[in-house]
């Protein structure tokens, strides 16, 4: 099953679950409960932290939950907050962190950047925490549309359409040739 978050967000090729973490969550495991999925990929924009260029495609199986205070030492977790997908060790992924802000703390978010996380979009851990839940394999796929810095909002809108018809082009080539196979 592929599924997109919504909204302005939407491609014909994937199911809506809604926009981050607790819309995605709720959903996405009514879906499940319903009509249990093979599979599950996630197409979606995201933010860059800086290593990644806009219209980037980023595939990746790893999300974190990770939240600004975090990297100023101003907050912690008793969660875990990685998860991962991918049972293939010897290709390490792109971490995709999710939270329900946006950053747009250029100097800040290069704190990721030293934990390995390389990309930001909203709903990609509740994905991975659902697929988690119900033993289900999963991934996603990203294209980039800004940087977290001040321009974050502006560039989004700027680049969105660009990088969803990137993300559609993407996903028809990589199912084309799945299916070949």
């Amino acid at each position: 099953m592929i599924i997109c978050a919504g909204n302005n967000e939407t491609f014909d090729f994937a199911t809506p679950i809604g926009v981050g973490l607790i819309e995605s969550a709720i959903n996405l495991t009514r879906l499940c409960l319903f009509d249990r999925p093979e599979f599950l990929l996630f197409v979606g924009s995201a933010g860059s932290y800086g290593e990644h260029k806009i219209f980037d495609v980023i595939e990746s199986k790893t999300a974190s939950n990770i939240e600004l205070g975090f990297l100023t030492n101003d907050a912690y977790s008793p969660l875990d907050n990685v998860i991962s997908t991918n049972i293939n060790q010897t290709k390490i992924d792109v971490i995709v962190n999710s939270s329900n802000y946006i950053s747009t703390n250029k100097e800040l978010t290069k704190k990721f950047l030293n934990l390995g996380i390389g990309i930001e979009n909203m709903e990609f851990f509740a994905v991975l925490k659902v697929a988690q839940e119900f033993d289900i394999p999963a991934g996603g796929v990203f294209c980039i549309t800004n940087y977290t810095n001040k321009n974050a909002h502006e560039d989004f809108l700027k680049n969105h359409e660009e990088a969803k018809k990137i993300l559609e082009q993407h996903v028809k080539k990589r199912i084309k040739e799945l299916t070949k196979k």
